[in-house]
């Protein structure tokens, strides 16, 4: 009797081992990456302007995501863009979870201290490298917290339409995409049970209202907008942004044709974001363990752009990203997720709307998300058929790789879709 006891013992054991190997877990942390100096903000290509002051805290902020042997980590930083050459450095201090199903991305906020290191024609460069190391550092830590508060999740996701007034294109007003992709993690079990882990809020947008015009070191929208779905909801708030790219940006205009460009309108566009974000989540059902699947692929691009070359060459930072002598080509990392019902692809770079419409409609589910300037920021992705078109795309085909960018990106990211299983729909 004692024997058979004994194995029935190790049976329901090895059955609640197996179960909890399979269970949906989330984490999420947070580091707060203002410089304690005033350092050169960077809104772009170009010389970066020095700040007078500060407007809010600047984040790293990490999801950590695992099911089985499958562990994945989502990375936002508060930052213009974020060289892969920096977050490489940051996956090597992450030792539990590869490093290709490490995403790290970037709010795109034009306050921010420059992580290019964009040089002058004299090959001077503003950028504080000693701040680069540190925040390498922050990243990493960010994430490691989250994997040590992995704890049972259910998810929540949801593709919405966005009401008000929160973003449009300055090239042509309509041409943008208003869905917001939304997940929530939800705790289920322990002191935790019923609480938000976390929440993301995939929206496309430039988070420029304040800009180098302020002299502001900010996060611009997205620091309100952190604000107010942590005291609606609690857990850590996440913003990556989409395919925003020629020219879809805040909808600060006002009535006299000037622009609302202080805190207040910050304040205005991120609290009126977040709501939105939390009005599409709150609908949608519970996943109970849900799936989670990521893979990735190299993709190599040619640097066509002799702007784009001469920073690649000359900036302390982006050189070390390529690997040919003539800096005539550059790699990248693209992964492909799905979690739960929603099915994600990154661009590495600042994709235009017609290349993410395009994108979403050809994606294996019904919750298509698209995480921009993620795992890399290499300028503007546009079709061959825009590139140096007419004049109004002037300025983004300069600061493209080049003609065939767009193209190369999609081919490839439609591979990829095809090759791997989507989302039930």
């Amino acid at each position: 009797m004692k024997q058979k006891i004994f194995w029935i013992a190790i049976l329901v054991l090895l059955f609640f081992t197996q179960t909890n190997a399979q269970t949906f877990k989330a984490g999420a942390a947070l580091r707060v990456i203002t410089p304690e100096k005033l350092l050169p903000i960077s809104g772009g290509m170009g010389t970066p302007e020095l700040p007078v002051g500060k407007q809010g805290d600047l984040f790293v902020r990490a999801l950590v995501l695992e099911k089985g042997e499958t562990r994945v980590a989502i990375v936002s930083i508060d930052n213009l863009g974020w060289p892969a050459v920096l977050g490489d450095r940051s996956r090597e201090l992450i030792k539990e979870i590869p490093p290709e199903n490490i995403l790290i991305g970037v709010t795109h906020t034009h306050s921010a201290p420059d992580a290019y290191a964009f040089t002058d024609e004299n090959g001077n460069t503003g950028a504080d490298l000693e701040y680069l190391d540190w925040c390498v550092i922050q990243i990493a830590d960010a994430v490691n917290e989250a994997l040590t508060n992995l704890e049972p999740a259910a998810l929540k996701t949801s593709v919405g339409e966005t009401r008000g007034k929160i973003a449009y294109n300055y090239y042509a007003p309509e041409l943008y995409d208003p869905r917001c992709g939304v997940m929530q993690a939800i705790a289920t079990s322990g002191k935790n049970k019923g609480k938000t882990i976390a929440t993301l809020v995939n929206y496309a947008t430039h988070p420029e209202i304040l800009g180098t015009k302020r002299k502001l070191i900010s996060p611009d929208l997205c620091g309100p907008l952190y604000e107010r779905i942590e005291s609606k909801v609690g857990g850590v708030a996440i913003f990556m942004n989409s395919a925003q790219g020629g020219m879809v940006t805040a909808d600060n205009r006002r009535e006299n044709g000037q622009e609302a460009s202080d805190w207040k309108e910050c304040i205005r566009i991120g609290h009126l974001m977040a709501d939105e974000a939390l009005r599409i989540i709150e609908p949608a059902p519970v996943q109970e363990n849900p799936d989670l699947f990521c893979t990735s692929k190299t993709v190599e691009f040619p640097i066509e752009s002799e702007e784009m070359r001469w920073v690649f060459q000359h900036s302390p930072v982006l050189k070390q990203a390529v690997q040919n002598e003539d800096f005539s080509k550059i790699s990248t990392q693209v992964n492909l997720l799905n979690i739960g019902q929603a099915q994600v692809l990154n661009i590495p770079g600042e994709a235009l709307p017609n290349i993410g419409f395009y994108l979403k409609r050809n994606m294996k589910t019904n919750q298509p998300f698209l995480f921009g300037l993620t795992n890399d920021a290499f300028g503007y992705i546009m079709t061959k058929e825009d590139f140096n078109s007419f004049e109004r795309y002037s300025y983004i085909s300069r600061t493209s790789l080049g003609e065939f960018t767009g193209e190369i990106f999609v081919e490839e990211s439609l591979k990829m879709i095809e090759e791997n299983p989507g989302v039930e729909k």
